[in-house]
């Protein structure tokens, strides 16, 4: 009855919502690049959109990554040893 529970860092699902928004803005940009707008906006030039999705992808997948559940637990098993 020595049950482990692994709690999951609110960090790894911070880094999968950012992951999510970046991929979505970036297709955005993407589509927005391929496809302009009629009326283009004054720093359309920019594409702050890719910047912005590709900032956002870069961190969810740092985030991710990093606070991962497989690596907590494999942290948690080399801690208690």
């Amino acid at each position: 009855m020595s049950e482990k529970h692994h709690i999951i860092p609110v960090w790894f699902f911070v880094g999968v919502l950012l992951l999510v928004y970046g991929v979505l803005i970036l297709a955005t940009g993407i589509y927005e690049v391929a496809n302009p707008p009629a009326n283009r906006v004054v720093l359309y030039d920019l594409h702050a959109s890719i910047w912005w999705g590709g900032v956002l992808v870069v961190l969810g997948a740092i985030f991710s990554l990093r606070f991962s559940p497989a690596r907590e637990r494999a942290r948690m098993e080399e801690n208690s040893k």
